[in-house]
């Protein structure tokens, strides 16, 4: 009986692994390397450095025997669906937590501000204080303006939307069997994700040096970098594992029936996507 048979009638358990204690021992040195470099101990970037190092053996070893493990056969319908589920609870994670700075922002423009702006508390603590939206608070007093939601934001929304679309033609290469359509398609994404993280950086060398806006900005400031900082962090973990997708379909992985992998991270992406239709809409436009 082939390990194909073999694994759609069990399910696979797999052997102990030494890997989550050396990454268990990366986010120790990450940790106390980001300590000591707050406080201006020197051996802190070493700390830092060596922590990132075995973080990135870590990915590689681990990611690596999934790999090996997925490609070998051994994973069946079962270990499919708990894949499946697993990846579900991970992106549902990710909504509640970007869920929780749509809520400071909700709270902040909604409640916050139109509470100190009433008549009770501008008679009494801050009398020239308005309810505008953008606003950095009444404690704020230096000048700055928010960025135009059709410009760089606008563009960037372009280039998101159009990537999804570009890794859903991917998709469809892979279901085909069509290599050839698979990695264009994936390069094409991969090309839209990064040119989306230079506008972001363009864009942010634009708020700091022409609308003064930055993270030290009051309230607006800080909610407005708190959620598109963020979102850019995921986006730029998201080219990451596409670019890993990209090396896998070179090198042959993946077939029309089996291909968790490359619909995990499609998953991801899209997510990302949707997270930042909502941003460009409640921050930038409204």
């Amino acid at each position: 009986m082939s390990n194909s048979a073999n694994a759609a009638s069990r399910y696979f358990v797999p052997q102990p692994s030494h890997w989550p204690i050396v990454g268990s021992l990366a986010l120790a040195l990450l940790a106390s390397g980001a300590v000591m470099a707050m406080n201006s101990v020197p051996a802190g970037k070493f700390s830092l450095i060596a922590g990132a190092a075995v973080l990135i053996y870590m990915l590689f070893g681990w990611f690596g025997a999934v790999i090996r493990e997925s490609e070998g056969g051994q994973y069946g319908k079962q270990v499919d669906l708990s894949f499946r589920w697993s990846m579900s609870w991970f992106i549902f994670s990710e909504v509640m937590f970007f869920a929780a700075f749509f809520g400071s922002l909700f709270y902040i423009r909604v409640l916050s501000v139109p509470d100190l702006a009433s008549i009770d508390n501008v008679q009494l603590l801050y009398p020239h204080f308005n309810d505008v939206w953008p606003s950095a608070g009444p404690a704020f007093k230096e000048k700055f303006s928010a960025m135009e939601a059709f410009g760089l934001p606008a563009i960037n929304t372009l280039l998101l939307l159009t990537s999804g679309a570009t890794l859903t033609w991917a998709h469809w290469g892979l279901v085909k069997s069509n290599r050839k359509q698979l990695i264009i398609g994936m390069i094409l994404t991969i090309a839209l994700g990064i040119a989306f993280l230079i506008c972001q950086a363009v864009e942010y060398h634009e708020a700091y040096s022409e609308h003064n806006l930055k993270l030290t900005t009051g309230v607006f400031g800080s909610t407005f970098f708190m959620l598109t900082g963020f979102h850019g962090f995921h986006v730029t973990l998201g080219v990451t594992m596409l670019i890993v997708i990209l090396f896998r379909c070179m090198f042959g992985h993946f077939k029309p029936d089996h291909h968790f992998g490359f619909e995990a991270v499609a998953w991801y992406w899209h997510f990302v996507d949707v997270v930042w239709l909502l941003l460009f809409v409640l921050v930038y436009w409204l």
